[in-house]
């Protein structure tokens, strides 16, 4: 095993990239670049009846966006090109024919109707069939049938899978860094499939030969794999081979936390699980993405960080460097993790509000003057979750209000209100520096002259303006709309309100 960490991240372009498969991504990579190593991204496409297009690079799309950037592998290169299992199909079978020299994988004919047949008669005596080490010997295989019989089946050119050599009798035991040791007796595990009758290796035969030639260190991977890992150890241990560390990353969970996080808990909860929007190429369905419905990437990095680890303080927001320098295996869960939204989104208010507010004016409001479009992005940036947001916000800033606020109209407007509003009206109009601080001022004197306290005031006044009890700093929105459509807010209110 080499010196320096190596992990892989190996997704199969089946579809989308989860957001589980993402947080995969990023602590491999938080791992490596934390201790100095490679991150790797290999693709394993051994099923290629599954295969989506556009798959692969949607994947690509999608670390690009988060910067969770490979060192090695598809779209990079390295020494052990090609990334793409696909690609590697020749090299497989050198190694499947290596373990049926010596014992440890046999030549398995059986058809898909014998098979069947046997499923089917282990099902009317209440048992569940297994290729194992008790049926084997009752089945078309190299380890049951003469030599004479399989050479001649090979030779007739008989379509046959390999299949691994599963001991009878035995323990296999390994110890997960997040989940300490585990034991699995062999009694347990079935005689799987490692090269396809179409010569393509299945995904255990690829992953950890692959695995193996890239020099990978640690295995790090979703909870799902965990029953796959005694499998592989196997495999490892029939070629001779030492087996990287393994960490098997605790299941994302519903919000409520009950069971598996999956697409369609998303749409039912209006949330994405997926970093990028997906179009389906064959339904057109489209899928929500993280990107899209307006996620920051340096908060969905943030939020993904937290599904499983912490850093054993109470500091919540890092930024890549900062979760970089704290990352470490130790520190991830074993339970699952809640897959909480209102703390994504709270992530990406904090991130939002660190954001540059030209920038965002910039992008979310193109049609707005500069200089006001910052000023917009600062009057609404505490109240929006979402960048997007912003556009709607300045809409619904911009037009006059039709209804007015009941419950303050009830408590506040009485004939000593009304005489505050008019005398603003009268005001306003000599404030000759439209700006903030002298719109307050001009009130706050008219009001003083006439020994009305500015607090009393201030509440009738807004829902004047915009026909709410409660919203963004009032004397800037004064200032945004402007002194003709400040007063013509206040005639009309003067107007609509009830007569006193």
């Amino acid at each position: 095993m080499p010196n320096s960490v190596r992990v892989r991240f190996a997704p199969s372009p089946t579809g989308p990239l989860h957001i589980g498969g993402v947080r995969t991504a990023l602590y491999n990579f938080l791992l490596a670049r934390k201790l100095g190593g490679t991150f790797i991204l290999r693709i394993e496409d051994t099923d290629q009846a599954r295969f989506v297009p556009g798959a692969e690079a949607y994947i690509l799309e999608s670390l690009a966006w988060l910067g969770i950037s490979p060192d090695e592998g598809i779209g990079v290169g390295g020494p052990f090109e090609p990334y793409r299992q696909s690609e590697r199909k020749t090299m497989y079978k050198a190694y499947a024919d290596e373990l049926i020299q010596s014992g440890k994988a046999y030549y398995a004919f059986d058809t898909s109707e014998e098979l069947d047949a046997m499923r089917t008669t282990f099902e009317s005596q209440g048992s569940a069939f297994q290729y194992n080490a008790v049926t084997r010997v009752k089945l078309r295989n190299s380890l049951a049938l003469s030599k004479e019989e399989v050479d001649q089946l090979l030779a007739n050119d008989t379509p046959y899978v390999i299949r691994l050599k599963v001991p009878a009798k035995g323990e296999i035991r390994f110890q997960d860094i997040i989940r300490d040791w585990v034991h699995v007796h062999t009694s347990s595990i079935d005689d799987k499939v490692l090269m396809k009758s179409d010569g393509m290796p299945t995904y255990h035969l690829a992953n950890v030969v692959d695995d193996h030639i890239m020099q990978i260190t640690h295995v790090i991977r979703g909870e799902e794999w965990l029953p796959s890992a005694p499998l592989h150890i196997l495999l490892y241990q029939a070629f001779g081979w030492n087996p990287p560390h393994f960490a098997h990353l605790p299941l994302l969970l519903k919000p409520e936390g009950n069971g598996k996080l999956s697409k369609r808990d998303a749409d039912l909860g209006g949330f994405p699980v997926f970093p990028l929007e997906w179009k389906d190429p064959q339904t057109g369905a489209i899928s929500k993405g993280f990107k899209q419905e307006g996620y920051l990437p340096e908060a969905t990095l943030n939020f993904l960080a937290f599904l499983g680890w912490n850093p054993g303080t109470e500091q919540e927001l890092f930024s890549l460097e900062d979760l970089i320098e704290a990352f470490s295996l130790e520190r991830i869960n074993k339970a699952g993790a809640k897959f909480d939204v209102k703390k994504a989104q709270w992530f990406n208010e904090q991130y939002l509000k660190q954001h540059d507010a030209k920038e965002l004016a910039a992008t979310y409001l193109p049609s707005i003057e500069m200089e006001k479009g910052e000023a917009y992005v600062h009057l609404f940036l505490d109240r929006i979750t979402f960048p997007q947001q912003l556009e709607q916000m300045v809409q619904e800033f911009s037009g006059f209000p039709e209804n007015y606020d009941e419950s303050v109209l009830a408590s506040k407007w009485n004939a000593e209100t009304k005489q505050a509003l008019e005398l603003i009206v009268a005001a306003l109009p000599l404030c000759h520096d439209w700006h903030a601080d002298e719109i307050k001022q001009t009130i706050q004197e008219c009001l003083d002259q006439a020994g009305i306290k500015m607090g009393k005031v201030m509440q009738l006044f807004r829902v004047a303006m915009s026909g709410k009890g409660a919203g963004p700093d009032l004397m800037i929105s004064l200032e945004l709309w402007g002194k003709d459509q400040v007063l013509a807010r206040l005639n009309k209110a003067l107007e609509k309100f009830p007569t006193i």
